[in-house]
């Protein structure tokens, strides 16, 4: 990933806090860890309040095709299951 060096301009005192926690040589990784957390959360939020619905179920067929969300799942959890006994089965030969 490419990096571009940028001015920041903080409190002294929130630097000084900085510093304490994370050290001086690791001010910049801990302050883009941060704001990737801050950027991701503002995101989330954003989505959370948008007035679309986040699910369509347009968008899932197989979830109708299994007989709706209950029955999907039971499937998944038969076929996980299955692979699970197979992988058992194997490890006992």
């Amino acid at each position: 990933m490419a990096h571009l060096r940028t001015h920041v301009v903080l409190p002294e005192a929130l630097v000084a806090e900085i510093d304490a926690l994370v050290g001086e040589r690791k001010r910049s990784a801990f302050l883009s860890e941060v704001a990737s957390k801050e950027v991701r959360r503002r995101r989330l939020l954003a989505a959370l309040s948008r007035d679309t619905p986040a699910w369509d179920p347009a968008d899932h067929p197989d979830i109708e095709e299994a007989g709706g969300a209950a029955a999907w799942v039971r499937k998944l959890r038969r076929e996980s299951d299955r692979a699970s006994m197979r992988r058992i089965r194997s490890k006992r030969r």
